[in-house]
């Protein structure tokens, strides 16, 4: 398969639909907006459908377009983005399977190839950033509305360009923008440094919370729904604890628990040499090396016991 597939199905479709995955962040977010944008750009009947539009990022271009479900039971082409397994598809009326031509495209390790044309880059360290060279390759023109989603993309999904997985090419599409009047600067403030007070009281009390275990190895905090009940909140506003843990000192597994209508859902963070899609894989979950997650179907301390069980094996 090769990017030219890709371009001849986009070419050869009209009804087009696109999706992310669950619980959608920055860099889902950005990667539909811009691609949802670049297909309009060229005619096609495009739909963008994200169920559970995080707040957070109103502030993009077209969001106030993304739809909550498919208008249409079948599409020329369904496009999945950032998302490594259909089970992770935010597809309230598993639109995706039913279209003619299914795509997947992703830069997760663990993504199980589940379209009829998969075109995965685990080595970027964004979708987003993905998008934009493909955008490049099929001559899309790339936006000042575009750039500012696909940059947001990038920037949320490397740390602010501070975690390893970021290469020269991100730096060099970063100063691409910039020089096309990207305000990347308010960009970082908007989608790492703004947070509702919301966030910050489920960041202050899954810190309370935190339990350091094996010498200070693994930190392990939670969330339940009367928590996130209590504090008027919802799963969007959990970005960033599971990081808060990893960046302590001393910390090579970051453990964060929350209460879904399936169980709890485990993110997973890793500093040094620690594969914690590894680990999220024996729960059938998976993600990147330093960055994953998993759905425990499990009481809060049967799933707490599981996890830490199985990360305690791979400590040095």
């Amino acid at each position: 398969m090769t990017l030219d597939d890709i371009k001849s199905a986009i070419d050869n479709a009209n009804n087009i639909v696109v999706f992310a995955h669950e619980k959608p962040d920055g860099d889902a977010i950005g990667s539909s907006l811009a691609f949802y944008m670049a297909l309009k750009n060229i005619n096609k009947n495009v739909e963008l459908v994200i169920p559970n539009f995080p707040e957070s990022y109103k502030f993009l271009p077209c969001s106030n377009e993304a739809k909550t479900e498919p208008s249409l039971d079948k599409y020329d082409l369904a496009i999945a983005l950032d998302c490594g397994d259909i089970k992770r598809l935010d597809d309230p009326k598993e639109t995706f399977e039913k279209s003619e031509v299914r795509v997947n495209i992703d830069h997760h390790t663990s993504n199980v190839m589940f379209g009829d044309l998969n075109f995965v880059n685990p080595v970027s360290p964004a979708c987003a950033q993905i998008i934009t060279t493909m955008f490049k390759y099929f001559k899309y023109d790339i936006t000042i509305d575009i750039a500012t989603c696909l940059i947001t993309g990038i920037i949320t999904d490397t740390g602010g360009f501070k975690y390893d997985g970021v290469t020269s090419e991100t730096f060099e599409i970063a100063s691409e923008f910039l020089g096309m009047g990207v305000k990347i600067s308010k960009l970082y403030k908007e989608a790492l440094s703004n947070i509702s007070r919301g966030k910050f009281e489920a960041r202050k009390l899954a810190a309370n919370r935190i339990e350091f275990l094996e010498d200070g190895k693994i930190t392990y905090t939670y969330m339940t729904k009367k928590d996130m009940q209590d504090l008027g909140i919802d799963q969007n506003d959990l970005d960033g604890i599971v990081e808060n843990g990893r960046d302590i000192q001393g910390v090579e597994i970051s453990i964060f628990l929350y209460e879904t209508d399936k169980g709890f859902k485990a993110s997973l963070r890793s500093n040094n040499y620690v594969n914690v899609s590894d680990i999220c894989l024996l729960f059938n979950g998976g993600g990147h090396i330093k960055a994953a997650g998993c759905t425990l179907p499990y009481s809060l301390e049967e799933a707490k016991e599981r996890m830490i069980a199985q990360s305690k094996r791979f400590l040095k």
